[in-house]
């Protein structure tokens, strides 16, 4: 009696710690604790979803991060409501997906095999680099087009260079016969790998580019560079940053380096203005400006993209925006900044940074630990961020009127970044819109920014078709196209979850109907899914190897096929396993040539390479084989690779 009495006293004490509430800790964090659903199936793996109780006016809980492994993913992050939108697909295909024997499963891993050999093959032998990289260019032919294509591309929305004393050291880079500054040699290679990005529609110097991300990462991880504290250390670190991502370099998570980048900006004095502290020269006073500018763009940016929080406030800085000057204005001395209705090549970076304070309450509000995550909350944020969008757009169109305006490429990203903010801020309702009236406002601003995005990268007419003015100057630019295509990180991985959205719409408005003669659905809404299945094959001919993208939106138009004809279950089941086989079907042979050409270049197989790179040097492969022993699946889905924003699903 005496031990029972003791083991009741016992179990009353853990009861009550476990409901003791500490001091510091918010009343609403046990709540959230409670609500956690456990996910699991052989295409999404194993993984968690916390939900936020339904506040008033909230009929269902809003799921608010997203857990896996080590990893913890908030809401602006695609996988906290993407996954909970395919549900129900994922769980008709799981049965199929567990036999090894299956032609869909075969075909996947296959392509997940190749895939990994191929990208093992593309990074460059450590064995046989030098001890510091080498002073090699390719033609200048084609390296003056892809510094134009730089300057064309990203320089004009994010500022890092001083354009003409750049084009002045880089001219002398081929006129003098002397050893080159390695350090302004890294900021070139850079340039270069990102301006092949876009060179053409193949990315062609996609081999070429590695090598200079990889020779440029070596330099500047280096003890002597990486302790300079001074204007040009920070400019190669954006460009390496930039580079990273969108070459398809795996290297930390952009994220976690943006952080690293903003606090060593943050020990260099560029949250402060300059004019609070000592006298300096305009050059510098704009150029501190511009790069502080840029850090906050890109740690804004990373953070939307990982769903992770920005750590960042608009107390912690009072450095004001650039000025309105032209480059060659700042070699002069006591410059007058222009007017601001005169467009500069400074100019894009100033009018998104008048919305830089409303963009950065939705990404706070969206992954801070402490959000509150009421619609009500949402609505006002919305209103506030469509208001900075408006004032945005009279600035934008202001400046396209005096003649020398932004390109068409400018004002098409600026629109694409801030209809990322609109999506980012409305998906977590969005879901919820089948449940009620609530959230259709949510619902409408999902598709049609979802929309508005995906006209922007995959355009009609096609990317072929230029249209010319009288004076013969294209009004339609593929930089856009290109760099969605060609690309990793933001830009792709943006362009297919618009489209993503689209198709779980039209499979909502299918599920929803209930009359007798079903009401037609939307031609621009349905026309997405062909092109974006498309568009994931020309992407993986353009040099990407994940077939995920083709994947999703290949069992999302199955899905949608179903529901409009209507068909059973047995055969809606057949018709999306089949769209899981023709995966294989379709890509392998894409990726077989791709590896027959790596293997041309090379001399050798590609799977022979890779096995002797991971071997001999321990090289680190990035993407996790198909292993049915494996405990976490979800290893395939969300890798690291996914995390930097790579076209990851």
């Amino acid at each position: 009696m005496t031990r029972l009495k003791l083991r009741i006293q016992q179990l009353e004490n853990q009861l009550a710690q476990a409901n003791a509430r500490p001091i510091n800790q918010p009343s609403h964090d046990l709540d959230l604790v409670s609500d956690i659903e456990t996910m699991s199936s052989r295409l999404s793996g194993t993984l968690h979803i916390h939900r936020k109780r339904g506040a008033s006016g909230q009929p269902e809980p809003i799921p608010y991060n997203v857990s896996l492994k080590t990893r913890l993913f908030g809401q602006s992050h695609w996988a906290v409501s993407g996954v909970c939108l395919v549900r129900d697909i994922f769980n008709i295909l799981e049965p199929y997906l567990c036999d090894e024997s299956s032609l869909a499963w075969i075909g996947i891993k296959k392509c997940k095999d190749l895939a990994r050999c191929i990208k093992a093959a593309r990074a460059p032998a450590w064995p046989s680099w030098p001890p510091l990289p080498t002073s090699t260019l390719p033609a200048k032919e084609i390296a003056d087009a892809l510094v134009d294509n730089y300057l064309r591309t990203t320089e004009a929305i994010y500022r890092i260079l001083h354009v003409p004393a750049f084009r002045r050291e880089y001219e002398e880079l081929w006129m003098s016969n002397e050893r080159p500054d390695m350090a302004f040699l890294m900021q070139v290679k850079l340039v270069l790998a990102l301006g092949a990005v876009t060179y053409d529609d193949r990315f062609s110097l996609r081999a070429s580019a590695i090598q200079w991300v990889y020779e440029a990462q070596l330099w500047i991880s280096g003890p002597k560079y990486k302790s300079r504290l001074n204007i040009q250390s920070l400019q190669a670190n954006l460009l390496l940053l930039f580079a990273q991502e969108q070459v398809g370099f795996t290297g930390d998570l952009p994220w976690v380096s943006a952080g690293a980048l903003l606090r060593k900006a943050i020990y260099m004095g560029l949250h402060r203005d300059p004019g609070r502290l000592t006298q300096m020269t305009n050059f510098v006073i704009e150029m501190r400006r511009r790069l502080w500018n840029t850090i906050l763009e890109v740690n804004l940016q990373s953070s939307l993209t990982s769903g992770s929080p920005s750590l960042l406030s608009l107390n912690d800085f009072d450095t004001a925006p650039p000025s309105n000057f032209d480059d060659e204005q700042l070699e002069t001395q006591d410059p007058v900044p222009r007017p601001e209705g005169d467009f500069t090549k400074v100019s894009m970076a100033v009018a998104l940074r008048r919305t830089f304070p409303y963009r950065l309450a939705v990404v706070k509000f969206l992954n801070d630990l402490t959000s509150p995550g009421t619609y009500e909350e949402t609505l006002r944020l919305d209103a506030d961020l469509r208001e900075a969008y408006r004032m945005l757009a009279q600035t934008l169109r202001a400046c396209t009127s005096s003649g020398d305006g932004p390109s068409q490429f400018e004002i098409q990203v600026v629109d694409l970044l801030m209809h990322r903010y609109f999506c980012a801020l409305h998906i977590p309702f969005f879901g919820q819109a089948r449940h009620g009236t609530a959230y259709v406002f949510s619902q409408k601003t999902v598709v049609e920014s979802s929309l508005k995005v995906w006209r922007a990268v995959c355009p009609t007419p096609s990317p072929m078709t230029v249209s010319l003015t009288s004076d013969a100057a294209p009004l339609y630019s593929n930089d856009l196209p290109r760099l969605v295509s060609c690309s990793s990180g933001f830009y792709p991985t943006v362009a297919i979850h618009a489209a993503f959205l689209i198709g779980m719409e039209l499979c909502t408005q299918l599920q929803e109907e209930d009359g007798l003669c079903p009401a037609p659905l939307r031609p621009d809404l349905l026309s997405v899914l062909e092109d974006a299945k498309a568009w994931c094959l020309r992407v993986l001919k353009a040099g990407e190897t994940n077939v995920k993208g083709y994947l999703l939106m290949s069992i999302v138009s199955a899905r949608v096929e179903g529901l409009m004809r209507p068909l059973e279950d047995k055969e809606v089941t057949r018709l999306l396993v089949k769209a899981v086989e023709t995966v294989g079907e379709k890509c392998f042979p894409i990726l077989e040539e791709m590896a027959a050409s790596i293997q041309e270049q090379r001399g050798g197989p590609v799977d022979d390479m890779a096995d002797e790179m991971t071997k001999d040097w321990n090289f680190p492969i990035p993407d996790v084989p198909f292993n049915p022993s494996d405990t976490e699946p979800m290893s395939w889905i969300f890798n690291e690779d996914f995390d930097q924003g790579y076209l990851e699903f």
